[in-house]
């Protein structure tokens, strides 16, 4: 399981690690799309627009923890790169006793507050009963989520990006699979989209506790299981920036759905698939993202900074260049894509499919923006420095995301595509204070051997 990732070439390592990650990411994109394009299929736009609204509450979550983790991915690959498995195992231990005391938690929390949050969420009227279901039954399938994302964390911590991608996969199969049998056999609507999205997270991790217990590739003693206030601190100190800032974005996107629902069912639906869409072609952003935290967390703990920096580079040129593809290539087949979410002949069909397409073209040029501050972020947790990320990020949805969002919604009430733009100008301000924050930190740092 384990791999250096500190020797040979860095462009190779990077596409090695990375593609594996990117086909996760893939895996687990389609977990919604697979919901969202189902329901599509066997139920109308009230429907699809509560498990659009859900799904999107129980992507917040999920990248939250995400974020979390990458503490753990990252104390894991600094201790692995300077060869110090002991302190792995530490690593490993307290991740599994902090994260599992949060998931219990969380789950107990996020019940009792199923109600004001679809409130929260300016649901239409029509899309309540299905929203507060669908929330009610992913929530309660809270820790197989978290105990999938950490499972994920340890592993890509010490260099396998592989393990991950077949435990996804084969949760993925069972929850199109389940997504059939409950919504289309059943007729079950959006509580059978989120009882297969639940049932196959538990398989997932079934299934990846089994490999772990076989391979006994991670050798624990109880006494790492022991909270450690040093091994905890660290997690948390990387993680919880990035667990906020993930969390801002969510809550950025969230507000532009709320936005979006005060225009109509018919604009919510739209703006809620074209988010679907975008958190798959998102993928490379977050598979280097994550692919810069892991290699540069190894070639930092080795003492090797300099191939910390040549991975970011080459994750920078891979993104950008799949987001100038996408971004012209998403002007021609914006309706097209959007089609396959909706029926056009179904009432309310055809707008939807007219305003997001829209909203899908202005957003797409997002994709450019984010490949960029998404790899400095994967640099920034590497280095220890996660809170810049957070730092960007938030004022990247204070100052332009969320205000440009609100006033393009109110300046042209008949069209989408604007709104798509102001997330986009969002992520722009993202990258100068990103480059901005990179040269002073490379400035410092080569003040350092002068001043010994």
């Amino acid at each position: 399981m384990e791999k250096n990732l500190t020797t040979g070439s860095v462009f190779k390592n990077v596409i090695l690690f990375s593609l594996p990650y990117l086909l996760s990411y893939f895996l687990q994109t389609l977990y919604g799309m697979a919901d969202l394009f189902i329901i599509g299929q066997f139920e109308g736009v009230a429907s699809t627009t509560a498990v659009s609204i859900g799904s999107q509450v129980m992507h917040m979550l999920t990248v939250m923890i995400v974020g979390l983790a990458m503490g753990t991915t990252v104390s894991i690959g600094q201790a692995i790169g300077a060869g110090d498995r002991r302190q792995a195992a530490k690593d490993v231990g307290n991740t599994i006793t902090l994260f599992m005391a949060l998931s219990i938690t969380l789950m107990a929390t996020l019940l009792a507050l199923v109600g004001p949050i679809v409130s929260a969420m300016s649901t239409p009227e029509e899309a309540v009963n299905g929203t507060v279901a669908y929330l009610t039954i992913c929530f309660i399938g809270i820790p197989f989520i978290t105990a999938y994302n950490i499972i994920s964390s340890i592993f890509r911590g010490m260099g396998d990006s592989k393990s991950p991608m077949y435990f996804i996969a084969v949760a993925c199969a069972a929850n199109i699979g389940l997504d059939y049998l409950f919504m289309g056999v059943f007729r079950l609507g959006p509580a059978g989209a989120a009882l297969g999205t639940t049932v196959s997270q538990a398989i997932s991790v079934a299934i990846s506790l089994i490999v772990i217990i076989k391979r006994k590739s991670i050798v624990l003693q109880k006494s790492d299981f022991k909270p450690q206030r040093p091994v905890m601190g660290k997690i948390l100190k990387i993680g919880i920036p990035i667990a906020l800032q993930d969390g801002l974005i969510q809550v950025a996107f969230i507000i532009i759905t709320i936005i979006a629902n005060h225009r109509g069912l018919n604009d919510a639906a739209a703006v809620g698939i074209v988010e679907k869409v975008m958190s798959f072609l998102f993928l490379i952003p977050s598979s280097m993202l994550s692919t810069v935290s892991a290699l540069g967390a190894q070639n930092i703990g080795a003492n090797k900074p300099e191939r910390a920096i040549q991975t970011l580079q080459y994750a920078i040129l891979l993104a950008v260049g799949f987001g100038v593809l996408s971004s012209v290539v998403i002007q021609f087949v914006a309706e097209p894509i959007v089609s396959l979410f909706t029926d056009r002949n179904a009432d309310g069909g055809a707008d939807v499919i007219r305003l997001g397409g829209q909203y899908l073209r202005g957003y797409i040029w997002d994709s450019i923006f984010a490949g960029i501050h998404f790899s400095f972020s994967g640099y920034f947790c590497a280095c220890g420095k996660s809170s810049l990320s957070f730092l960007h990020n938030i004022l990247a949805i204070a100052l332009v995301r969320i205000p440009g969002v609100y006033l393009t919604s109110q300046l042209f009430p008949e069209t989408l595509f604007p709104m798509g733009l102001a997330t986009a100008a969002g992520s722009l301000l993202s990258v100068v204070i990103c480059v901005v924050a990179f040269a002073v930190i490379r400035r410092k740092d080569r003040k350092i051997p002068s001043g010994d």
